[in-house]
């Protein structure tokens, strides 16, 4: 098996289907170390 790289994206989206924060991180990043990050800029 050869090399591969994995990301994941987390997105905050509005009621009406806006973006309002986005976040892109490694894959073997635990996904609720960002949470508070994103809602700060809320």
């Amino acid at each position: 098996m050869g090399w591969f790289y994995s990301f994941k994206l987390h997105l905050i989206i509005n009621d009406e289907g806006g973006i309002i924060s986005v976040k892109v991180t490694m894959a073997n990043v635990d996904d609720r170390k960002f949470v508070p990050e994103m809602t700060d800029e809320l």
